[in-house]
């Protein structure tokens, strides 16, 4: 074979795989980065039963921004995604929850024929559904009827599901510390006609 073709033959070998190492390090770029993401950043999560209905259902997807409470504080209405740890014999279990911030550390809260009240004050809650709101039954509207006032310290956080009468929420197992929680959901993500901001 003459030394040119050789020498061709070499030169095509080089570039191909200097070509598959660079889309090597473009691949392990991108999981790196897509791992960074998600750990720290962005992570997506499904929504697992009926407590956020209608602002969201069982087979929704959301974006949470895991940043939003390392920087910033937590105010009333955001949605909120937090880990929520139990026990299961001997063996701790975790498990994601989402929810609604509605009271606030410091704060006093309690409610009153399924009117939330903050600090002695009745709360605008305009995202609960009217399917539950119109029911005459209390029982009905709001699963909790009344509960008598807690005060909330300054590292925890009342959450609540906006279908009050299917939600397992602070009303059962109480405020939660601001540590657990993940992030705070932004987007509503899947299904695609469902996309919007929360």
């Amino acid at each position: 074979m003459p030394e040119s073709q050789v020498d061709g033959a070499d030169r095509r070998r080089a570039l191909a795989l200097k070509q598959l190492v660079e889309w090597i390090f473009v691949i392990v770029v991108a999981l790196v980065v897509a791992i960074v993401l998600r750990v720290y950043f962005v992570q997506q999560f499904f929504i697992a039963g009926p407590s956020m209905e209608t602002t969201m259902f069982g087979d929704n997807r959301v974006l949470v921004n895991k940043l939003a409470y390392r920087l910033g504080e937590v105010n009333r209405g955001d949605i909120v995604v937090f880990d929520r740890a139990t026990m299961n014999g001997s063996v701790v279990e975790h498990d994601d929850l989402i929810k609604r911030a509605i009271g606030l550390g410091g704060e006093r809260l309690a409610i009153k024929g399924c009117v939330v009240y903050i600090n002695g004050s009745p709360i605008a809650e305009p995202y609960l559904p009217e399917r539950d709101t119109e029911q005459s039954d209390l029982s009905s509207r709001c699963g909790v009827v009344d509960m008598d006032e807690v005060t909330l310290e300054d590292d925890e956080i009342f959450l609540m599901g906006d279908n009050r009468p299917q939600s397992f929420d602070s009303r059962m197992f109480g405020a939660i510390k601001k540590d657990l929680l993940v992030g705070q959901a932004f987007v509503l993500l899947w299904p695609p006609s469902a996309w919007r901001g929360l």
